[in-house]
């Protein structure tokens, strides 16, 4: 029988009728072996991440302000849900411990690392499974980069003749043997380090959505769920601000070819988002699988004649752009022109001065600055087998009257890259998003 990991998110563990639904999920599959548990999220908007309240008790500990009242909050926290779970178990003697450790000046990474801890011998408890923690199987380097050898050998090592196990999140032990935690990614890196090395059939990452969508639902009306995705499908939504994993919680899994499956806690039966190295099938032929785009970029339009016939032309642009510390997010070129599309971020208080270099170095005709401008990317590999989709992406926008600044058709032909001015990023993506849909 295959292996499932199952990685639980704060809004899934916020509560104790949100932790019995995690009992039913984990109970209704008996390939769920391995559970990952992050510390508890909000169970409102004016409520509090119980994270956020440990940083705030180390933060008075520095400033050395009394913290009671703020553990207090985060004791009561975790005693109502002991209670409302009716669990034979005392998590006060844990707290205790926790709490003199903050006043004794524990370390960041221990104060942080708490809320995970609790919540993983909490559901150690509700669901019968071993409790293992993080700090005796996943480690740390010198250079606080993840020791990879050490740490899967000794995951094997630990998990050998263990049945079912829950482990907390975001956490491991430093080169010292202190606590650790992922500086990105938290609990999903946790996860997908587990699944990598169990073998896992399948990475289940359980938060409060059902997956991916094909669009932001704060743009477009109710759009479709994606069903399956590929791991550069994602990258490059990602990039364009959809909010996704972080890439250092992919990897592992990608690494071994496991699947990733987004599912919702709260909508169990929903089979969310797979995400997958390649597709097996042809079913997106012709098809997108999304569309994401952000705001706050600037265009250098820059134009020189016969620039393919100046040999480093562009390496010297570039060399100076290196100089300023600003970093080119895009490239598309013509004969005798180049745009350069930048964050803005990263060009403030630098951009006259890049300029003004550029033009005494290269001698370039013109250089026109277009800010204000936003970047869309229209994604998916069954774009690559079907003539006409850019023209589709184009004849769309068109129909808007909404000017195309910059086109840029990425390498691999999974993407469609255009810049508009920002004023019609959400005109522009409900154009795209029902021209295909339209057509689906």
């Amino acid at each position: 029988m295959g292996i499932k990991v199952a990685k639980f998110g704060g809004s899934s563990v916020a509560n104790a009728s949100q932790m019995m639904k995690v009992f039913n999920i984990v109970k209704k599959d008996p390939k769920r072996k391995f559970v990952i548990t992050s510390a508890p999220g909000k169970r409102n908007k004016e409520d509090s991440k119980i994270t956020d309240l440990l940083y705030l008790c180390r933060q008075h500990v520095q400033k050395s302000v009394p913290f009671d009242q703020v553990f207090e909050i985060i004791s009561n926290r975790y005693e109502e849900i002991v209670r409302d779970l009716n669990l034979d178990f005392s998590i006060k003697p844990y707290l205790i411990e926790i709490k003199e450790n903050i006043s004794k000046g524990a370390n960041t990474d221990y104060v942080a690392s708490r809320g995970e801890y609790l919540n993983g011998l909490i559901l150690s408890q509700l669901l019968g499974f071993k409790f293992l923690d993080p700090k005796d199987m996943i480690y740390f380097n010198q250079n606080n980069n993840l020791d990879v050898e050490k740490t899967y050998k000794t995951i094997r090592e630990t998990l050998i003749g263990v049945e079912n196990a829950v482990i907390p999140g975001f956490y491991g032990s430093s080169f010292d043997g202190e606590i650790k935690t992922f500086s990105r990614g938290g609990s999903d890196v946790t996860g997908a380090i587990i699944a990598k090395a169990v073998n896992a059939e399948v990475y289940e990452n359980w938060t409060d959505v059902s997956g991916f969508l094909m669009a932001d639902p704060r743009i477009v009306n109710n759009p479709k769920p994606i069903e399956k995705i590929t791991y550069k499908e994602l990258r490059e939504l990602s990039y364009m601000g959809a909010n996704v994993l972080h890439d250092e919680a992919v990897f592992p899994v990608r690494e071994a070819s496991i699947p990733i499956n987004i599912r919702n806690t709260n909508d169990p039966d929903h089979k969310g988002t797979i995400i997958v190295e390649d597709y097996s099938d042809n079913l997106k032929v012709g098809k997108i699988t999304g569309i994401a785009g952000t705001k706050n970029f600037t265009v250098l339009a820059i134009h020189k004649d016969l620039m393919n016939g100046q040999i480093g032309f562009i390496r010297k642009i570039l060399s100076i752009l290196e100089k300023y510390e600003i970093s080119v997010e895009h490239l598309p070129s013509g004969i005798d022109t180049l745009s350069i599309v930048i964050q803005d971020c990263k060009v403030k208080g630098k951009l006259d001065k890049a300029i003004e270099e550029i033009n005494q170095e290269c001698e370039p005709n013109s250089i026109n600055v277009f800010s204000n401008m936003a970047i869309i990317a229209t994604v998916g590999y069954g774009m690559a087998e079907i003539p006409g989709m850019s023209a589709k992406v184009f004849t769309a926008l068109a129909k808007e009257n909404i000017n195309i600044r910059m086109i840029d058709q990425g390498s691999s032909e999974i993407n469609i890259i255009i810049g508009v001015e920002s004023d019609d990023l959400g005109n522009a993506i409900n154009a795209i998003y029902y021209a295909f849909e339209n057509g689906n």
